[in-house]
């Protein structure tokens, strides 16, 4: 069942975009978000990929901040609390890319941090 999202919530999602769009001057707020034994789910490699701990974390988001995600625009178009999950569906513009990536991420939160980010990609980029 999708439902309205508390406000301590959507500030974690929006506190998570926010670092993400700063690129490498956003790596410490982006890693303060996340709890030290958190799991990070991303489709970006050959196959979905776990990053678990804050420093697996760590290692991946500075090399992609500063690598293929860098000048990266989020756009946060919808966030619903699903159950005990938060989903956000989001467009990424990337400079790299010819095109948006569309894509949507399921966040479970734990003492006000993310204790698990599954990120998955609806659409690849297009021309």
């Amino acid at each position: 069942m999708i439902n309205a999202v508390p406000t301590r919530e959507r500030a974690i999602v929006e506190q998570y975009v926010a670092a993400m769009q700063a690129g490498p001057a956003g790596l410490e707020a982006l890693l303060e978000l996340f709890t030290e034994d958190a799991v990070y789910v991303e489709p970006f490699s050959s196959q979905p990929t776990a990053h678990r701990g804050r420093a697996a974390i760590r290692a991946f988001f500075a090399y992609a901040l500063s690598h293929h995600l860098q000048g990266a625009k989020l756009t946060l178009e919808r966030l619903d609390l699903d159950g005990e999950r938060l989903r956000s569906q989001w467009t990424c513009q990337v400079p790299l890319l010819p095109g948006p990536l569309r894509g949507q991420d399921l966040l479970t939160l734990r003492d006000g941090r993310i204790a698990r980010l599954e990120t998955t990609l609806e659409r690849e980029p297009v021309a």
